[in-house]
């Protein structure tokens, strides 16, 4: 990266894409060093953001043995994360109006780190679920605010850092999925021990965020005493719940949500049913997910660069419904092909990131609009696995929960095409630059 690049993306606004912000000033200089750790912060942030989620899938049974955990209480700890998004993110507007975005991100790294740090020594589920909580809450801050962080520091580079940081969270869901139980074996077989040992990459990403805090700190304070302090401090947004935008940002969300877990929790069993063994199975599953890896650095960059992201939405849309038309007709033989098309559908995560970034002006915006739109998206998704696990039961089969999945994708793909539009919620609210 050439010095003119640091340069640029150390500034934390660009004409291009909107009017300088009054949080930096020509008196308030950024420090030559920011840049490059602000990439480094990002990128060890986004890795964070799943490893806990996981790590855990792949040790579950060991867990619940080792804490006697009953039924229902290892259901409900596979129904908390979405649930502690859609509750803790609703938080982060509030908390980066008063301590700003970056010292939230930091304190979210360290709620992961210390929950990954506590959990493994929980004599009993109520404290791992406590722990496991504090984890959560602080990847729900870091999950509203990275957009936002993206939106503050890089304005004109949305789509390639939207991107990197996609692509990092991907690799981060997929090597926790694919490492832990080999490395918990290398070190000496507990389960314990291979939750712990994710809490070394909490740590490691907890670092770099001390340091970009505190200059954003001094940034906003000498932006504060400034002549346009006042204008800064009120400076809330706009009301999202009056977006149109905001509302099809949010739906969009929450249905490709919904299928992402749909097909992280069930893919297995699906391919189990047609005669597929097990350990075949998960290697289908890692798949998919790999997917995610390239492309969730490839999609957000092409989408930054297009006026309207409707047709990317609409192309992720019809992949989804090749792949489960695929497992409805033929689930085993054409195995390969068909995790691979759902893979590509399920990069609708790092489309609907982007399109956040891009859909309001401002960095107060894009904070309203992150939280809105992933705290109602979480809470949408949370009754999806279940209602497919229940249709499963019931039908002794998987035509019905397959043709739900495939039916989903049409209002999905709807909702895409308006998110897309080239609008942003500013202008839908009536605020004027």
């Amino acid at each position: 990266m050439s010095d003119e690049e640091i340069q640029t993306l150390n500034r934390p606004q660009a004409a291009r894409t909107a009017p300088p912000q009054p949080l930096s000033t020509p008196a308030t200089p950024q420090p030559a060093w920011l840049g490059p750790v602000l990439l480094v912060g990002i990128v060890l942030a986004a890795l964070n953001l799943r490893p806990a989620i996981t790590s855990l899938g792949a040790l579950f049974e060991e867990t619940r043995t080792g804490l006697g955990m009953s039924g229902t209480v290892a259901g409900l700890i596979t129904s908390v994360p979405a649930l502690c998004f859609a509750v803790f993110g609703v938080t982060a507007p509030r908390l980066s109006r008063r301590f700003g975005p970056a010292a939230v991100v930091c304190a979210g790294m360290a709620a992961v780190a210390a929950g990954l740090l506590i959990r493994p020594f929980a004599s009993n589920a109520a404290g791992f679920l406590a722990a496991s909580a504090l984890t959560l809450a602080g990847i729900a801050l870091t999950n509203v605010l990275l957009p936002v962080i993206v939106k503050r520091w890089f304005p004109d580079r949305v789509g390639t850092m939207t991107g990197l940081y996609s692509m990092a969270l991907a690799a981060g869901t997929s090597l926790a999925a694919a490492a832990t139980v080999p490395m918990t074996e290398a070190l000496g077989g507990s389960w314990r021990t291979g939750l712990l040992m994710w809490a070394l990459l909490a740590v490691a990403a907890v670092l770099p965020w001390l340091a970009i805090a505190a200059a954003a700190r001094k940034e906003k304070a000498a932006a504060a005493a400034g002549p346009e302090g006042p204008a800064l401090r009120a400076d809330t947004g706009p009301r999202v719940v009056r977006s149109r935008t905001a509302w099809a940002l949010a739906c969009y969300f929450g249905l490709q949500a919904t299928g992402a877990y749909i097909t992280m929790g069930w893919l297995p069993q699906i391919f189990r049913d047609a005669g597929v063994s097990a350990g075949t199975a998960g290697i289908l599953l890692a798949v998919t997910m790999v997917m995610g890896v390239p492309l969730a650095f490839v999609i957000p960059r092409l989408a930054g660069r297009m006026r309207n992201q409707g047709p990317i939405a609409v192309t992720l849309g019809l992949f989804g419904l090749a792949g489960y038309l695929g497992l409805y007709f033929a689930p085993a033989a054409g195995a390969w092909l068909w995790v691979v098309l759902l893979g590509v559908s399920n990069c609708a995560f790092p489309l609907v990131i982007t399109m956040i970034g891009l859909r309001a002006k401002s960095p107060a915006g894009v904070v309203k609009l992150s939280a809105f739109a992933q705290s109602t998206g979480y809470l949408i998704s949370i009754p999806g696995p279940l209602v497919i696990g229940a249709l499963y039961q019931h039908s002794g089969g998987w035509d019905l929960p397959l043709a739900l999945m495939a039916g989903l994708l049409v209002p999905q793909i709807a909702l895409g095409l308006l998110a897309g539009r080239d609008r942003t919620i500013e202008d839908e609210c009536g605020m004027r630059d």
